[in-house]
């Protein structure tokens, strides 16, 4: 059994606050109230950090920031971003999770959601075969919606303290260059995304397997990216185990990374049992088709979005 989470205690949040910023994030508030941007319903002060962080405390610039998003929340897919998650159906997920590996599975040493995608074993060919571009960005927004709704306040539940990133595992065994370019062109959108969107939600990456060509093409990424996001990622080779185990107990990790948990697919504390008041029948529904289980050659659809301990 992993042992419990070490909180980190990061710059530039509620409880690492210095006087200054706690100045701006007042300010923030105010600037956002006077153009109608600020619901404190829905916009808490862990929030409007993420957005202050962002752009290195600059109120201006922030709130450049924060209202393209609100304007993006109101109109992307055509009815926004509330109405899809409510309503949004996605009957091809089985086979887009066949041929796009990627699930959550438990937490690492900080509390936070551990996220692997195996990039490369994506087949675009059979993932567009069954749906298209805009559809696939939509169900990413839908899983960016989950993961801050549901599995992020679990996380902060189990953890006893407030968790707002995740640990993201990159596994490049497999790529090619003929289906690397192909795919980073798709990752770049839903990274786009993020960043503008979703931002300050990654705590640590990975990239596993990295082969040698990939030192090339992330000199063409690194630009897209800014400093305090590239200095949380590590590119490893082959050997990696011992330098994710620095983040991930080793009983978080499934046997795929080589841990030792036996649980294949979506598991974590939002469904796994050990909380009240979760897992939640709504969000576990829309997970249905989402949750992967690891077979001999990767990760693949489960038959439901159950998930057991």
């Amino acid at each position: 059994m992993a042992p419990p989470p070490v909180k980190l205690d990061l710059p530039g949040r509620l409880e690492t606050l210095t006087d200054e910023q706690q100045d701006i994030l007042e300010e923030f508030k105010e600037e956002l109230k006077a153009d109608d941007l600020y619901d404190p319903s829905r916009h808490d002060n862990h929030l409007l950090l993420r957005f202050l962080r962002a752009r290195k405390f600059n109120v201006l610039n922030a709130k450049l920031m924060f209202s393209d998003y609100i304007k993006w929340r109101k109109e992307f897919g055509g009815i926004g971003v509330d109405r899809l998650v409510k309503e949004w159906e996605f009957p091809e997920m089985p086979v887009v999770a066949a041929f796009y590996p990627r699930t959550y599975h438990k937490t690492d040493k900080h509390g936070r959601p551990i996220y692997i995608e195996q990039i490369g074993v994506i087949n675009l060919d059979q993932v567009f075969a069954v749906t298209n571009l805009e559809r696939m960005l939509i169900q990413h927004v839908v899983e960016y919606e989950k993961l801050v709704n549901y599995r992020l306040p679990a996380c902060s539940l189990a953890a006893g303290f407030h968790i707002e990133q995740s640990c993201t595992i990159l596994d490049l065994k497999g790529v090619s260059v003929s289906n690397f370019s192909r795919v980073f062109t798709f990752v770049k959108n839903v990274s786009a995304i993020a960043q503008n969107y979703y931002p300050e939600m990654l705590g640590k990456m990975y990239v596993i397997n990295t082969p040698v060509l990939f030192t090339a093409v992330w000199q063409l990424v690194k630009p897209m990216l800014d400093e305090v996001t590239v200095n949380k990622i590590e590119f490893l080779s082959t050997g990696y185990t011992h330098f994710i185990f620095e983040t991930i107990d080793r009983d978080n990790a499934p046997e795929l990374l080589g841990g030792n948990s036996k649980y294949k697919g979506d598991v974590g504390p939002w469904n796994d049992g050990t909380l009240p008041g979760y897992p939640k029948m709504e969000y576990e529904q829309l997970l249905d088709g989402y949750g992967t289980e690891v077979g001999p050659h990767g990760l693949k659809p489960s038959t439901n979005g159950s998930a057991g301990k």
